[in-house]
């Protein structure tokens, strides 16, 4: 690990991706619930940001990748319960699909949102971004559902803006050795849901 791409853990934020209903059928996404809920909790402690992410799929809209645009009405579709962050984390309200889906931040907490992307990764055509370096952020920490496709898709994002990456292998579901050596070697740091909260509480 280079001085470079070291995290930043007094400057770091949380990005959860896609934990919602409709999305726990994917292979391992129940089983990473209680390391996300774990780490939602530390960072709440910490008094560092966190941004839940979110798809919705409303009928008939462009704003479906291509390869799922079938879907479109039937997943995650907006003010459905399936649409909805599960309920093993402690998000305290439900979201708001006409703010979301505008583009805005809905806020949940103190420095917590939830936040609607149109495709795959979580900074393209949102605030995220701008919302992380108001605050201060340049360590970007990823949890969440489905490695191969969004939590990928975001971690490259994040590393070509230049901020510095932490995939928490144990809370993403869909990992494999492979597929961490592969983030390992554009600088993403591989840790534990219980190596990042106790780097926190350090």
């Amino acid at each position: 690990m280079t001085d470079h791409v070291a995290p930043h853990w007094d400057t770091s934020a949380l990005v959860v991706i896609d934990m919602q209903a409709d999305f726990t059928g994917i292979d391992g996404t129940p089983e990473v619930i209680e390391p996300v809920s774990a780490l939602a909790e530390a960072f709440r402690r910490a008094g560092r940001p966190i941004v839940h992410i979110v798809r919705l799929y409303p009928a008939g809209s462009s704003d479906v990748d291509l390869p799922r645009r079938s879907l479109a009405g039937t997943m995650v579709a907006p003010g459905t319960a399936g649409s909805e962050i599960v309920a093993g984390l402690p998000v305290p309200t439900p979201l708001d699909p006409r703010l979301l889906l505008s583009g805005r931040p809905q806020g949940i907490g103190e420095d917590e949102i939830v936040l609607f992307k149109p495709r795959w990764g979580a900074f393209y055509r949102t605030e995220l971004e701008s919302w992380l370096r108001a605050r201060g952020v340049d360590t970007v920490v990823v949890a969440g559902c489905n490695l191969p496709n969004c939590p990928r898709a975001t971690l490259f994002e994040a590393s070509e803006r230049d901020f510095r990456t932490v995939i928490v292998s144990d809370a993403v579901s869909r990992t494999s050795p492979e597929r961490l050596a592969d983030l390992a070697g554009i600088g993403v740091n591989v840790l534990t849901a219980e190596a990042v909260v106790d780097s926190l509480s350090g």
